[in-house]
């Protein structure tokens, strides 16, 4: 489904002095765009029309948050909602407009994110080619390892069964060590949770919110990730070990 296109959008992104399109420009360098660089900082890729993320950076005015999509039309209203929820004086978050496939263009690995978060991006679930697309991909997933910090953390929630159980294999693949898992964020009572429209949508369908909180830990992985494809013997195989090291863990 496309999104009906909002003229208005791109001339406020344009007057906005925390948006920018220039992102090849700011790699290695974007903690010095924000009034206090030392803060943490925290990347959301495919932060849509940014409801949770206002409210988010409205309850974090100690974390800097660099926010990033492709769609000048949903970071129009990304911009709305920051300013409706923090104010017009928003000064810890840069919005970011790029494409998130080819995001070590615009990250490096000076810029050290303590946390990256994938909330809700597109399952791409139709057909098996389409798998390559999705955020959490293993393609994605190094790239997102190259620049993100020791010990640093990919926050994921999604509301489709298939992409919650193929990333789970894509993180354990990627060196990603699962630190919380959950096949329902509010039933097990998650916090801190900022909502978004989407989320929201299938929460009120009664569809569980899946989740987890995955951690870079040892050695960078040796494949080739645009040649890999998750195959059902392959998925099976590795959901069973993962759910084994689970139990261990939590015994």
């Amino acid at each position: 489904m496309h999104m009906r296109k909002k003229k208005w959008a791109r001339p406020e992104l344009a007057a906005c002095p925390f948006f920018t399109e220039e992102g090849e420009q700011r790699k290695n360098h974007w903690r010095e765009q924000f009034p206090d660089p030392s803060r943490p900082l925290h990347l959301e890729l495919g932060c849509g029309k940014g409801v949770s993320t206002a409210l988010m950076a409205a309850a974090n005015p100690e974390i800097n948050y660099v926010i990033a999509d492709l769609s000048a039309d949903v970071l129009g209203d990304a911009r709305r909602n920051l300013v409706q929820t923090c104010g017009e004086e928003v000064r810890n978050v840069q919005i970011l407009e790029t494409d998130i496939c080819f995001i070590e263009r615009v990250f490096g690995k000076e810029d050290l994110p303590e946390r990256i978060y994938i909330h809700f991006c597109n399952p791409w679930t139709e057909r098996p080619k389409q798998a390559k697309k999705r955020l959490t991909h293993p393609r994605q997933l190094l790239q997102y390892r190259s620049f993100l910090a020791e010990n640093g953390e990919i926050w994921f929630k999604t509301d489709d069964d298939t992409l919650f159980e193929d990333s789970l294999v894509y993180f354990d693949l990627c060196g990603f060590e699962a630190v919380y898992l959950t096949h329902d964020l509010h039933r097990d009572g998650f916090y801190p949770n900022y909502i978004s429209e989407h989320e929201r949508k299938y929460l009120d369908l009664g569809v569980p919110i899946k989740g987890g909180i995955f951690r870079k830990r040892g050695p960078e992985p040796d494949f080739d990730p645009t040649r890999y494809r998750l195959t059902p013997g392959v998925r099976q195989a590795a959901l069973l070990w993962l759910n084994k090291d689970l139990d261990r863990r939590n015994e």
